[in-house]
């Protein structure tokens, strides 16, 4: 299922989508802020989701692994004496709680993926419809997206294209891919598009530019989306308190999987079995929210990007964390830090 995740760039009253907290209203209801509570907004981006804590009168920890959107922020953060920011990962949220928050919080919330003033930026390389430089790194280090394209084994690539972009050709673009890196290497946003276009083309009906799902693909691979979402979720099991909210939104089929499995296993009980006698009794970590919420009309006529969120939310319980998490236990993908030093 392709979702816009905020990769598919619909203009509004003429102009370019500029980033609207999605789902605010239900993401508050869920949170329930009040005066005293400590919040963790973990993808700060533009501070939509922060500005609206804040206004309740809770107090709010905010990260981003964006140094753009930090720096962003200064006006925002000179205003509010109750807001601190953080730049660094969400994956990273129990380290950051335990040194900003004193190790526990009253809840937590996620908006994952691309914010759209990322896309709006062409030179940070995520748009297919804007010509920057292939980059596609948040937090504008390690490797690039052209790093990726130009230097991943055909086969690895396949797989991530595959995988993450749920892209049905994966193979024929990683064979394109590899046979123009041959001549020259990828640099530009549109000289991928172009070639990916090629080979996918384009139904007369279809909406979805023929690009997105390689786009997506390469973006979460580079900065580790999946990894980093599973990892946020095991470390707000361990820095809620007793009663803490935890809000997440997802754009996508993959990210929306990894928090309703997580969600699952932590709402259910698990015992002992004559069968299995060494596996011990597990009590409920979270009491989970059943059914996911969606935006309504009105939200997505005024905000497309509304279109494909689903919002997942949950109470911690008294109980202690899990020690493992089945979380992290999704398909294998070759690892950024072993990318091949060539072509």
């Amino acid at each position: 299922m392709m979702t816009d995740h905020g990769m598919v760039e619909e203009p509004a009253d003429g102009g370019p989508v500029r980033h609207i907290p999605v789902l605010l209203r239900p993401v508050l209801e869920a949170l329930d802020p009040g005066s005293g509570d400590m919040i963790v907004d973990g993808t700060f981006g533009a501070g939509g989701y922060s500005a609206a804590l804040l206004m309740s009168g809770a107090s709010v920890l905010g990260i981003d692994r964006d140094p753009t959107a930090i720096a962003a922020a200064a006006p925002m953060l000179a205003a509010q004496p109750n807001l601190r920011l953080v730049h660094g990962r969400f994956g990273d949220l129990e380290e950051i709680v335990a040194r900003e928050a004193g190790g526990s919080v009253d809840g937590v919330v996620l908006d994952i993926g691309v914010s759209s003033m990322q896309i709006d930026e062409a030179e940070r390389g995520f748009s297919f419809q804007k010509d920057g430089p292939l980059d596609m790194r948040m937090s504008r280090s390690g490797p690039s997206a052209a790093d990726v394209v130009n230097r991943l084994k055909v086969g690895d690539l396949a797989r991530v294209l595959n995988f993450l972009g749920e892209e049905r050709q994966a193979g024929r673009i990683a064979r394109a891919i590899e046979a123009r890196r041959a001549e020259r290497p990828f640099e530009r946003t549109l000289d991928l598009a172009q070639v990916v276009g090629r080979v996918v083309g384009r139904a007369p009906k279809d909406r979805i530019d023929p690009a997105t799902r390689t786009f997506q693909a390469l973006r979460i691979y580079v900065n580790d989306e999946l990894g980093e979402l599973a990892r946020a979720l095991v470390a707000a099991e361990r820095v809620l308190k007793p009663g803490g909210r935890l809000a997440i939104v997802t754009f996508h089929s993959l990210e929306d999987r990894i928090v309703k499995r997580f969600l699952r296993d932590r709402s259910e009980a698990a015992s002992t079995s004559r069968h299995l006698p060494d596996v011990q009794h597990k009590d409920r970590t979270f009491e989970s929210r059943n059914r996911p919420v969606t935006g309504d009309e009105d939200e997505i006529s005024s905000n497309p990007r509304a279109r494909s969120a689903k919002l997942r939310s949950a109470v911690r319980t008294d109980a202690p964390p899990r020690p493992e998490s089945e979380a992290t236990d999704f398909i294998d993908l070759p690892s950024l830090a072993d990318l091949p030093s060539g072509a």
